[in-house]
């Protein structure tokens, strides 16, 4: 069997809701799961309050991912097996959700002094059930609004950072988030190091913030960085992940559930019974 530990459903900026994923990655025979919403627990709170985590024949591990704060490049951590109810988590989380509704009208008014047609109901339509708003519904609204071809398109044309419409937002510091996932009960992966952009910084996160493991296995990492990131998880003795980082349909890499997967021997590490 083969599993999946990097997901997003429509709680934050994925396609599929929290239902379907789970009974989609059943179908296809996925054996463990991480949902991983960005700056959101929703989903998994979701799925536990109408009775479908656990959920049989499926092992579901309750994740998050936070980006943290740095200067120059995009770092983000991913929080496994973490207290979805932890008191502290879910302050952080209200502040972090508040500051991305900021970011998200400020980015929306630039689009529009750039000459993009687009208004916040066009974002908030493709953000349906999310509070947790991001720059990949700006990108799909600019998609729908036949502005860019593709969500790839818009990211590396617009939103990306150094892009003309970029906008920075509140984000916590790397060693806030390793606390706060700790304190909650979890443990914390470094995700994609290969979009770091900078193997310097992927090493000195490694060996000086106290992470846990490192997302070895990613599709945008060919043969040689994931052989490059799994010795890397051995030189600092962290635990090996991996996922597709599926958002549905309108994914950046992984366009299919199942495409993109990790052995289950990996996976099990971070799964534990609730």
């Amino acid at each position: 069997m083969a599993s999946d530990l990097h997901m997003h459903t429509n709680f934050s900026d994925g396609s599929f809701s929290a239902e379907e994923l789970v009974n989609a990655s059943k179908e296809i025979g996925l054996k463990y799961i991480a949902i991983t919403d960005h700056d959101t627990v929703d989903g998994i709170i979701h799925l536990y309050e109408n009775g479908l985590y656990p959920n049989k024949g499926i092992k579901i591990i309750p994740g998050i991912e936070f980006s943290a704060e740095n200067p120059q490049h995009d770092v983000h951590l991913v929080g496994y097996n973490i207290d979805i109810y932890d008191g502290d988590l879910q302050d952080k989380l209200n502040d972090v959700i508040e500051a991305r509704w900021t970011r998200f009208s400020n980015i929306v008014e630039k689009l529009q002094e750039l000459g993009f047609q687009i208004n916040e109901a066009d974002v908030l339509k493709i953000a349906n059930t999310s509070k947790s708003i991001g720059r990949a519904h700006i990108a799909r609204a600019l998609v729908r609004n036949e502005c860019f071809k593709t969500v790839r398109d818009a990211f590396e044309q617009i939103l990306q950072k150094g892009k003309p419409a970029y906008f920075p937002r509140y984000l916590l510091k790397i060693d806030e988030i390793v606390e706060l996932v700790h304190n909650s009960g979890g443990i914390v992966s470094l995700a994609h190091p290969k979009l770091i952009c900078d193997d310097n910084l992927v090493e000195e996160i490694c060996s000086n913030h106290n992470i846990d493991a490192l997302e070895v296995f990613y599709p945008f990492h060919n043969l040689e960085d994931t052989l490059r990131y799994m010795n890397l998880a051995e030189k600092y003795n962290l635990l090996v992940t991996g996922g597709s980082d599926f958002h549905g349909t309108n994914s950046r890499y992984v366009k299919n559930l199942g495409e993109f997967t990790i052995e289950d021997n990996f996976a099990e590490k971070f799964y534990k019974e609730l």
